[in-house]
């Protein structure tokens, strides 16, 4: 279960302000239930846990069981929100050196993301070190047509036809695209690969719940049952209109009301390596869907006690525009006892007979105590432990979080008008047919010549 602190908040917030927002947040509530507000086209995600499609969960199953059987390896083929979530889910539970272990002793496929970069350093790397093993290819893409997966599934599937022969490839690669168009679903369509479905009222950010994410973390070897009926759970506590019993509007609320006091950047602290890409995803989430019309909250994200070492003079002395969000998993299922050493040259042997994990909590307390008294407000948002259920709470806690703030902060929480500006400018660069105006003014800017020069 989840459950949001906000103790650590009272230098910081006035109860007053909390009361004050609640007509605004009744209103944004209304918006995003009723479907009324900009953006209402993609709010899929918001009964998904009760109305997913019971017939493409299953097959997805059916499959990750195969996939288990005949395979080392699956390749993650997606940029953005076709990879994220599932790389966080799967990094968050998975075993962190499956790589280093025996093909013969893994449970699992490793599993290896591609097409979210264009570093061909790495994708040449990955094409080498598979020759040994036995690969499958999940591409993710709704269009089909986004630079980074395109480009990395054309050379992807080559490699696999090349290997398995077309007839073994359609075993072997699989689509989560369109339902029923773009490149991605017509190119399956002719080369006979089974395809998964991307809805079309669900953003590629809040797809996680879908056969996006859900096809990646089955073959992972996790449950997508526990994973649902988290978020399942989590939908149920966060109906309530109550805003001192709903912690979901409790955390939108309170990061305006300090955005509001000039702080201009939330910190999502975990103390767990694993939560890393649960980072990079909940990054994704409130970036795209908060940055724009010069405003939102800039998310970042920090691995304590790590990042101590190196930022941590700048959380505790810095300019205080930071305030941090912090998770804590209260119960670990894997732990080691620090044992005694007969020199205690390091003079550790104070902890003799402690664990790791205690050890963990006592640096979080203290971390945590040290950056208020510093002037950095806290909020503590606790996770009873670390599994595929309590992952589908916090999943759908943030997603619904984040399109309650977005409309607080009066901005469409379901686009992401900013992301075509680099892109077309990339393509004007790279020659792409229809863009012959718009590269001749940036070769003008980029590569001018001597006599502009002067």
């Amino acid at each position: 279960m989840l459950k949001l602190d906000l103790s650590y908040l009272n230098d910081f917030i006035d109860l007053a302000e909390i009361e004050a927002m609640q007509p605004m947040l009744q209103t944004s509530r209304q918006i995003l239930e009723n479907g009324t507000g900009a953006g209402a086209e993609y709010l899929g995600w918001l009964d998904l846990p009760l109305n997913y499609d019971r017939g493409e969960f299953a097959r997805i199953k059916e499959l990750a069981a195969e996939i288990r059987d005949h395979s080392d390896v699956l390749i993650v083929c997606g940029i953005g929100g076709s990879y994220l979530g599932a790389r966080a889910v799967i990094e968050a539970l998975a075993d962190p050196f499956s790589a280093l272990r025996p093909v013969s002793t893994r449970d699992n496929p490793l599993i290896i993301y591609a097409g979210h970069h264009l570093s061909g350093r790495y994708l040449n790397s990955l094409l080498s070190a598979l020759s040994d093993y036995r690969v499958t290819l999940n591409i993710i893409s709704k269009s089909g047509t986004t630079t980074e997966p395109a480009i990395a599934f054309r050379i992807l599937e080559q490699w696999m036809i090349d290997r398995y022969g077309l007839d073994g490839a359609r075993k072997r690669i699989f689509a989560t695209t369109d339902k029923e168009k773009g490149a991605l679903k017509q190119l399956a369509d002719i080369r006979g690969y089974e395809t998964f479905v991307v809805p079309d009222n669900i953003g590629g950010r809040y797809s996680v719940l879908t056969a996006v994410g859900l096809l990646p973390i089955a073959v992972a070897g996790i449950s997508i049952d526990d994973l649902m009926a988290g978020a399942v759970q989590a939908r149920e506590n966060y109906s309530t209109p109550l805003l001192w019993e709903n912690d979901c509007d409790l955390y939108a609320v309170t990061r305006n009301v300090l955005q509001k006091r000039g702080y201009t950047t939330e910190i999502l602290v975990n103390y767990e390596p694993g939560l890393n890409y649960v980072s990079e995803w909940w990054k994704q989430l409130f970036g795209e869907s908060e940055g724009k019309d010069g405003r939102g909250l800039f998310p970042a994200s920090m691995n304590f006690t790590t990042d101590l070492h190196s930022l941590g003079q700048y959380v505790q002395d810095g300019r205080r525009i930071l305030l941090e969000t912090v998770l804590q998993i209260e119960t670990l299922r894997e732990d080691i006892l620090i044992n005694e050493s007969e020199e205690n040259l390091d003079g550790l042997n104070y902890l003799a007979g402690k664990s790791l994990g205690e050890v963990n909590h006592k640096a979080l307390y203290g971390t945590l105590m040290a950056h208020v008294a510093g002037g950095v407000p806290v909020q503590l948002l606790k996770m009873s432990e670390l599994s595929a259920y309590s992952l589908g709470e916090l999943m759908y806690f943030f997603q619904r979080a984040c399109g309650i703030s977005g409309y607080l902060n009066s901005v469409n929480p379901f686009d992401q008008p900013g992301v075509e500006n680099y892109k077309n400018n990339m393509y004007a660069l790279l020659g792409k047919p229809g863009y012959e105006t718009a590269r001749a003014e940036l070769e003008k800017i980029l590569f001018p010549k001597e006599d502009e020069v002067r």
